[in-house]
């Protein structure tokens, strides 16, 4: 039986959560730290990220913020009455799912801004690791168990992405290379996601450790360890082939150049 556990700590201090869920932190810092500082988002906080590679992150990214409110969706069916840590939970995924399909507007303005137009968004790509995410996100979902897929997504893409976008948030020029009219609009996205004060990754983890107790079975702390580290691997996988990419959109047409010389 899972011996249970509260926090009596503040929220966003590791040292409030169990030892076991504090090493799985630990040792997934090095992949977490490679997303965050990732070279596409310092290019980007520098306004030096080429239009190809702009138009892949927009577009490869996009399925996984289109369908993020399904995975909590997911994540909400596999609830109980009454079972430790699911009362946090189901609180917890209610209360942001409407956040969440906000968040997917808010994107779709970005890329505007940015260049990327809505229908290429919908469009999407054919490059496997536009997939991977989406596909890592989806299964773990379905198919894990509630603390492995709050661990993946909720803590794991949720607290990353907090601190990319806070990085690309560092600078003004980032900001002042969009267009004016859209500056704003297209903002909005990244400063929602660059609060330092944003508790959702931290509520996550305190909904895993409620899940599993104060010393869950080797079965259980691997599982989520797991689940963090694939994540983290698969949004390193997805940047790298950004900057990798050809590009989304097709490059401009000979007579265009033609013109241009």
């Amino acid at each position: 039986m899972a011996i249970p556990w509260m926090r009596t700590g503040e929220l966003r201090d590791l040292a409030s959560y169990p030892v076991w869920l504090r090493q799985i932190v630990a040792d997934v810092r090095e992949r977490r730290d490679a997303v965050a500082g990732h070279p596409l988002f310092r290019q980007m906080r520098d306004a030096v990220l080429p239009a190809r590679a702009t138009a892949s992150f927009f577009i490869r990214v996009w399925p996984v913020i289109d369908q993020f409110p399904q995975y909590m969706g997911r994540n909400l069916a596999k609830l109980g009455f009454g079972e430790p840590g699911h009362d946090l939970a189901r609180a917890f995924l209610t209360r942001n799912v409407r956040v969440e399909q906000s968040h997917a507007d808010y994107w779709v303005a970005w890329a505007e801004a940015s260049a990327v137009p809505r229908d290429a968004l919908l469009a999407g790509s054919a490059a496997a690791a536009s997939a991977a995410l989406s596909h890592w996100c989806w299964y773990v979902c379905d198919r894990g168990t509630l603390a492995e897929a709050l661990a993946a997504t909720n803590y794991a893409i949720e607290g990353v992405t907090g601190e990319w976008a806070q990085l690309v948030c560092s600078s003004d020029r980032y900001a002042a290379s969009l267009p004016e009219e859209k500056r704003r609009a297209g903002m909005r996205w990244l400063r929602a996601h660059a609060r330092y004060d944003d508790g959702h990754p931290w509520e996550a983890l305190e909904i895993v450790a409620a899940l599993l107790g104060a010393q869950p079975g080797p079965r259980d702390r691997e599982a989520v360890h797991t689940a963090v580290r694939r994540s983290y691997d698969y949004m390193r996988i997805t940047l790298d082939d950004c900057l990798a990419a050809e590009g989304e959109l097709p490059a401009p047409a000979p007579v265009a150049r033609e013109r241009a010389a």
